[in-house]
């Protein structure tokens, strides 16, 4: 049997993290650092100090499946404050109650959240890590100078009134890679005749790593940080899947391809040996699959 390399190390694998708040994603993963030298460690999606929730970290061979889990949806639990504006969109910074803000009713809500629902554009915020010429947008913010941050298309899968209680909305989010949801509520608030800033933000899932399976910073330790991972499997979740033989395997640790086989549609497969074991990422080649990242 051949072995994927990503299980010769126990410092191998998928770890949940609940970050709390108050914290960058940086500093939540230099404590877990410490926890797993040498071993290297990545994370899946940047989360601001304000922000709690779902911190995907990817450890050893798994940090080449980083992208992969980015990849996946998000959800939130995201709470607004309406009525006030603020230039960092969020309650950390410069806030400016608006004078006699209209009061929306839940309807005028429901009614407007029909029209984020699905792909539509965004404007990022200017407090953001962003790069402009080499520098983040948010130093350049700081600085007084000018930011000027292109549009993108981003996906809103779902968008539903958790609690609305004026002035604070509650919303759940299920959003794809590259949203901001402090400037998805900043958008609601104007079509909603009005301001809004965000007051809190929870990622209670990253695609199928939710947030009752995560850990605190304070549950881990040194000699219970193995048993805490999942195995890489679980950072490719979203790809077909195929189990290789032996003869397969051999070839695929040549660099050399395999015919495709019936059903295998994506242009990414993850293959796995007899184990369940992820051994490579295979992509589509002319004469068949190929590996594209492997582990053998």
């Amino acid at each position: 049997m051949i072995d994927s390399k990503l299980n010769e190390s126990p410092l191998c694998g998928v770890l949940i993290l609940n970050k709390p708040s108050g914290i960058t994603s940086r500093e939540a993963v230099n404590q877990v650092q410490r926890l797993v030298r040498p071993a290297k460690i990545g994370h899946t999606g940047t989360l601001d100090p304000l922000a709690s929730g779902v911190l995907v970290l990817c450890l050893g061979a798994a940090t080449r499946l980083v992208e992969y889990v980015q990849r996946m949806p998000k959800t939130y639990l995201a709470t607004f404050v309406l009525g006030r504006y603020s230039d960092t969109e969020d309650i950390e910074g410069n806030i400016t109650v608006l004078p006699d803000p209209p009061i929306p009713t839940r309807q005028h809500v429901e009614a407007v959240l029909e029209n984020f629902r699905g792909t539509i554009i965004q404007q990022p915020p200017v407090y953001s890590a962003l790069k402009i010429r080499g520098r983040r947008a948010c130093d350049l913010a700081r600085q007084g100078k000018p930011v000027e941050l292109e549009r993108r298309s981003i996906t809103i899968e779902e968008l539903n009134i958790r609690n609305y209680n004026y002035p604070q909305l509650m919303l759940d989010v299920k959003c794809g890679s590259g949203t901001y949801v402090r400037s998805l509520g900043r958008d609601i608030g104007s079509a909603l005749g009005t301001a809004a800033v965000m007051s809190s933000l929870e990622r209670t899932a990253v695609g199928c790593f939710d947030i009752s399976q995560a850990e605190t910073l304070e549950q881990l330790n040194h000699s219970n940080i193995t048993n805490k991972l999942l195995p890489s499997t679980f950072a490719v979740n979203l790809l077909e899947k195929m189990t290789l033989t032996e003869t397969q395997q051999e070839r695929i640790a040549r660099g050399m391809s395999i015919e495709q086989p019936p059903g295998i549609s994506d242009t990414e497969v993850a293959a796995l040996n007899a184990n369940g074991q992820l051994v490579a990422i295979l992509s589509k080649r002319e004469n068949g699959l190929g590996p594209r990242k492997n582990f053998l």
